[in-house]
Formats: structure tokens, C-alpha cells, sequence
């Protein structure tokens, strides 16, 4: 399995990490929980390092999925997991809403760890900004933690530039994390620059499109009501018909390298930087070697000049998010 280190902080993880979220979360039928611990053993016996979990998904029961699956063989993953919202920790309930105040920041550290089965959370990341706290509060709460050794690294997910450098004007950013694929791009205008400037890593959550870049859906794919591309505009059914042409272009780019949609969608993440570690999430062997596959999927500057070129020409019909998830990002 080959390695990336995330910007200049030094965590050295696996090239591909993995997204546990649906293994236990957002789903119509949650996975059965000993076939999912199966899975993640297998995904590092295949030289997978790198967990991405967060308490929200559940709540806490992706953490507890994750802590009982990896805790026997710590010494061989890096496990990063997220605050940042308003749940109630007695009833297991998300009360909606965002809550980074450092209260709450140093209680989800605590309970994280004990459902983790861990001593310190490697990397630590804020899953959204919070408008009523200042992200100087947040970075220095986290800083707190890392004093205390009870967090290794700070994160960030769905943040703009000027948070990015206020936060790590106070605690240095390890890893940004933001969604980030062939047809979401938004993070290439100020996101990326900022993060090669400041030395901080860059993590790409849905880099397969929430699945529509393997080519496996299309408009007759229906989606459960608790799959929140049920409610996302670029996934209508007409959205979808509309945008077949777009992965229908990386199967044939796929074609000539004798590679799936999907390889290729990560073949070009990773080569966009050195410091690009996509996470997309899997729940089936064949799909994980798949991803793993992309890594053996060399893309020559001839080779992303001509998907350029070629996708420029292809306009994607349907916004990222609706406007009552605005709150879901901070770009």
C-alpha cells in the first residue's frame, strides 16, 4: 500500500483511507455490525491505515462500530473523528444544529475516546464551523486537548480559506476536509491553495460523487428517505439522466486505461497533490479493492490536460445542496 503524509505535520497514512459513516449510519438497513467489523479487519489486512468516523453518525454508534473493529489492532490505523454538533449525549439524540463552544468540545473528545476504545485521537476534526464561537475558541480548545495528549492532530472540515488561516494561526491544521471529486470542484480556488501554502494536508470525503462517478447509478436508482441523496438537487432523477454524460466520459477515458469510472475519479484526485488522501467510503470487498486499484491508475499530464478538456465541455445540472442544508458548508 503506498503512503502520503497529510501537509507537513508528519501523520503518515495510507494513500486511500476508508469512510466508515454508512457502515452504521444513513442507511434505510444498517449493515450487519460483525459483517461490517469483518470489513474493516479486511481493509487493513490490505494495508488500509487511515478510519474516517465522526459522533454524529449514529449518533455514537459508527464510533462504536469503529472503537470495538480497530481498537485491538490500534497500533496499525490512524483514527480521525469529528465534533461540532448538538447532540444530546443522555438520549443518543441530535438535537439539530451546530455546538463548538470548548465545553463541549473537551466533553466530545472524552466520550469519543471511551467509544473509540483509544488513549488519543489522532486526528481531531471541527465537522462544521459554528457561527456563534470563534474559530480562534475552537483551534484553542482543540490546542488544549493536544497539550493534554488526549488529541494528536487538528482538523477541519467545510471551512473556507480565512478560517483555515485563523485557525491555524492559533493551533497548526493537519488535514482540511471537504467534499472534493471530478464534478466538485469548488475547493481549487482557494481551499487547496491555502492549505499548500500552510504546509496542511487535504482529505476529499464523497470523491466518487456519493456513488455517481462508478457509473452504478442512474435515473430509475432510487435512494431510501433517511439517504441524504434523497434530498440533494443534483441527484433528482432528472439530474441524474442529465448527467449520465459525465460518467460516461470517465468510462471511456477508463476504457483506453483499462480502468473503471470509479479508478479513474481517484486516479485524478490523487493526482492532483502529493497531499491528497481521498476517503471514499465502502461496505464491499469488490468496491474496496476497486478503490485500491486506483492506485496502480497512472494519469500522465497528457492524460489530465485530456480530461479537462473533456469535462469542461460537460455542465452539471443540479446544485450541491439545497437551501435548508446551506448550513453544510462554510465555502
Amino acid at each position: 500500500m503506498q503512503k502520503r503524509k497529510l501537509g507537513n505535520s508528519g501523520l503518515e497514512v495510507s494513500a486511500l483511507g476508508l469512510g466508515c459513516m454508512r457502515m452504521s449510519h444513513d442507511e434505510n438497513l444498517i449493515p450487519d455490525k460483525q459483517e461490517m467489523i469483518a470489513f474493516l479487519h479486511a481493509a487493513v489486512e490490505r494495508g488500509i491505515t487511515f478510519f474516517d468516523t465522526a459522533e454524529v453518525y449514529g449518533p455514537f454508534t459508527n464510533e462504536e462500530l469503529v472503537g470495538e473493529a480497530l481498537s485491538p489492532i490500534r497500533d496499525q490505523v490512524v483514527i480521525a473523528t469529528k465534533f461540532g454538533f448538538n447532540i444530546d449525549s443522555n438520549t443518543r439524540t441530535n438535537l439539530g444544529g451546530v455546538n463548538s463552544r470548548p465545553e463541549r468540545i473537551r466533553q466530545v473528545a472524552e466520550e469519543s475516546l471511551k467509544r473509540l476504545k483509544i488513549d488519543a485521537i489522532d486526528l481531531f476534526y471541527q465537522h462544521r464551523v459554528d457561527p456563534d464561537v470563534p474559530i480562534e475558541d475552537v483551534a484553542g480548545a482543540v490546542k488544549g486537548l493536544i497539550q493534554a495528549g488526549k488529541v494528536k492532530h487538528f482538523g477541519l472540515s467545510e471551512v473556507n480559506a480565512q478560517t483555515i488561516r485563523r485557525a491555524h494561526a492559533v493551533q497548526p491544521v493537519t488535514a482540511v476536509q471537504s467534499e472534493y471529486s471530478l464534478w466538485w470542484r469548488t475547493v481549487e480556488a482557494e481551499v487547496l491553495p491555502t492549505c499548500e501554502e500552510l504546509g496542511i494536508g487535504f482529505v476529499p470525503y464523497s470523491p466518487l460523487g456519493r456513488g455517481f462517478l462508478t457509473g452504478k447509478i442512474d435515473e430509475n436508482t432510487t435512494f431510501a428517505s433517511v439517504d441524504i441523496r434523497s434530498r440533494l438537487p443534483r441527484y433528482t432523477s432528472e439530474a441524474r439522466k442529465a448527467n449520465k454524460v459525465f460518467v460516461d466520459l470517465i468510462a471511456k477515458i477508463g476504457a483506453q486505461k483499462g480502468a473503471t469510472p470509479a479508478q479513474i475519479a481517484l486516479a485524478w484526485l490523487l493526482a492532483q497533490k502529493s497531499w491528497i488522501v481521498p476517503i471514499p467510503g465502502s461496505r464491499k470487498l469488490e468496491r474496496l479493492d476497486e478503490n485500491i486499484g486506483s492506485l496502480n491508475v497512472k494519469l500522465t499530464p497528457n492524460d489530465l490536460q485530456e480530461i479537462e478538456s473533456a469535462i469542461a465541455q460537460v455542465p452539471i445540472q443540479g446544485d450541491r445542496y439545497p437551501k435548508d442544508l446551506q448550513q453544510m458548508t462554510n465555502l
